[in-house]
Parts: C-alpha cells; structure tokens; sequence
C-alpha cells in the first residue's frame, strides 16, 4: 500500500483530474453497481454530504437512535445542513421495516417532515451487527411507500457482506446512495467512497468542495484506498474469527460481560458492569500493559483489523484473566 502511495500517479481531484481518484471512484462504482462514486476524506464527511443533498433544511431524517449519522456525528447534519434525525430504537441497532414504516407516519399537523431514511450496515454501536439484506429490501419498501429515499451508510459494509454472505452490490442496490469505508476494515489510512446515481454524485461533489474536500493531488490517498478496496475484502472473515476468539476469551473471564453469540463481524463490546467494574479502568489497565482499547459510553469496545493477529489475541485474553484473576491491573 505504502509502495502504492509512493508510486501514485497524480493530478488535481478540484478540477476532477487525477487519474488515480478517478480510478478509484470508478472501481468503487462498479463493485457496488452504482452509476458514480466520489472519493472523500472521511465516512463523517460522506454521511454529511448525503443528508445535505437529500434533506431540506429543517427537515428530518429517520436513523436508529445510535446510528452514526444521530450520535457520533454530534449533531453535525443540524451544524451542517439544519436537519435532525427522528430516532427509532432497536436492539443490535437492527431496525426493522415495521418500525420505519411507522416513523414515517406523516405528522397529522404537517409540521415535521421526514425526507429520508438512513440505515448503518454493520451497525457499529450494536456490536458489528449484519442487517439481512432481506430487512433493508422491507425497509426501502416502505421508504418508498412514503416517498423518500434510503441511505445506506456501509461504513463496514464488506464486513456485513462477508458474514451474510451476500454480495455487497445486493445491499447498494436497495439504497439510492451508499458510502463504504476505506479506512476501517479494508485499512487505508484514509477515505471512504460514497456512490450513488450520477445526477446525486454531481450535487454531492459540489457539497464536497464548499466543505473543504477539494484536495488536490489525492492521488496518493486514493491509491492506498485501491489496494484497500481490491485486497481488503477478501481478508475480513479473519478479522470476524479473531474477534470471535478474543469474545470467546472475555466471556469465559468475566460471565455475562460479553455474548459471543452476537459477535458476528469484527467489534466486541464487553460490559464491564456485569463484573461489577468500571470501563474507564479497565480501559488504563489494559494500555499498560500495551492493549489498546476504548471506552464507549461505558463500555469497553475492541476492534480487530489488518494488525491484530492470532497472538495478539492470546495476549489480550490472557490480560483479560488476569484482571478476573486479582481486580487488579494485568502486569
């Protein structure tokens, strides 16, 4: 990938011609059976360029209450775009169409007004939870009974599609517009891809540049983003059987904090409470002892990528006991 950087062909993706943006935004396009794409510098900035093309201002969307573009984002689409999300509550985040359907029941005043649905693919705060492609076809039908569109934010989608088994073109399909992540699973240092029809992805370039991402000779980006999109996919089910093993790990220590079970792609979250322990100190015991985790709304969240290995897991579980073992931190 680095060689790739260094080695990048490059022109100026403000004026639309660097070959190896263009390159890369027509290989994404195509994987996901779009008519274009556009390369961005972050899934952030692809949700924002989306809910600013698709939803009037002070207009709202529908998202799971946890979603990324309702939670995450801190409330960007209001700083960015004057729209707000109408949260819907799931459990794994995994909205159903029946719930849809029922938020967008147009409002009796006509007062709040609902312009698009957005759907996350893994959901990142359920754990890495896969949405059949089954329930997002249910879901675009009743978008489309309600007249709006469906938004697919697949920050992770390859992973969804790994675990289902479904090809990732299935999923887009079902979406008007769709954003994938370079930078997490497939591990680019940067970027993601939003895709969509061609007419969407003229306005969203547009958005793009008044926000800042008219970024010059991101050639050199966009060529580790192209290692990322055409070696990335293939490897992921290793990072699902490593985050399996370590949810494996952790359940065994500590009963009850994790269910491996609803580990299906790459994110664990363990709850600390279970154990009668505080995420936060968890969190310092295990960076000292080299493992690098996060705390995320009380939970203990960890990720296996690219960089993570089968050793590394054996480490982590090992720390993970020894915490069961004293109360106190691993050494």
């Amino acid at each position: 990938m680095r060689t790739a950087m260094a080695s990048a062909e490059v022109g100026d993706d403000w004026f639309g011609d660097d070959p190896t943006v263009n390159r890369l935004q027509e290989e994404a396009a195509g994987m996901l059976g779009a008519e274009a794409a556009l390369f961005v510098a972050s899934g952030t900035m692809a949700n924002q360029i989306a809910l600013r093309a698709l939803v009037r201002p002070g207009h709202e969307y529908v998202a799971e209450a946890r979603a990324h573009v309702a939670s995450t984002e801190v409330h960007a689409a209001a700083a960015n775009a004057g729209v707000a999300p109408r949260p819907i509550h799931a459990a794994l985040g995994l909205v159903a169409a029946e719930q849809v359907a029922e938020a967008l029941r147009p409002d009796p005043y006509g007062v709040r007004v609902v312009d698009l649905v957005c759907v996350e693919n893994t959901h990142q705060a359920g754990g890495g939870s896969v949405l059949a492609v089954e329930t997002l076809r249910g879901i675009r039908k009743a978008a489309d009974e309600a007249g709006v569109p469906l938004y697919l934010d697949g920050a992770r989608l390859f992973n969804a599609g790994v675990a289902s088994g479904t090809p990732v073109s299935e999923y887009a399909a079902e979406a008007h517009a769709v954003m994938v992540s370079l930078s997490k699973g497939l591990g680019a240092p940067v970027g993601s891809v939003l895709c969509g029809e061609t007419t969407f992805i003229e306005e969203a370039r547009r958005i793009k540049i008044q926000l800042g991402g008219g970024w010059r000779q991101a050639g050199v980006l966009a060529a580790a983003g192209l290692v990322a999109l055409r070696d990335g996919p293939g490897r992921l089910a290793e990072d699902h059987a490593l985050a399996r093993r370590l949810a494996d790990g952790v359940a065994d220590a500590f009963p009850g904090s994790v269910l491996p079970e609803q580990v299906e792609t790459n994110i664990v979250y363990v709850e600390p409470g279970e154990a009668g322990l505080d995420a936060a100190w968890i969190v310092g015991a295990l960076e000292e002892v080299g493992i690098l985790a996060g705390n995320v709304g009380g939970r203990v969240r960890m990720v296996t990528h690219l960089d993570v290995t089968q050793a590394d897991i054996d480490v982590t579980v090992g720390a993970w006991r020894s915490l069961a073992a004293s109360g106190q931190p691993p050494t």
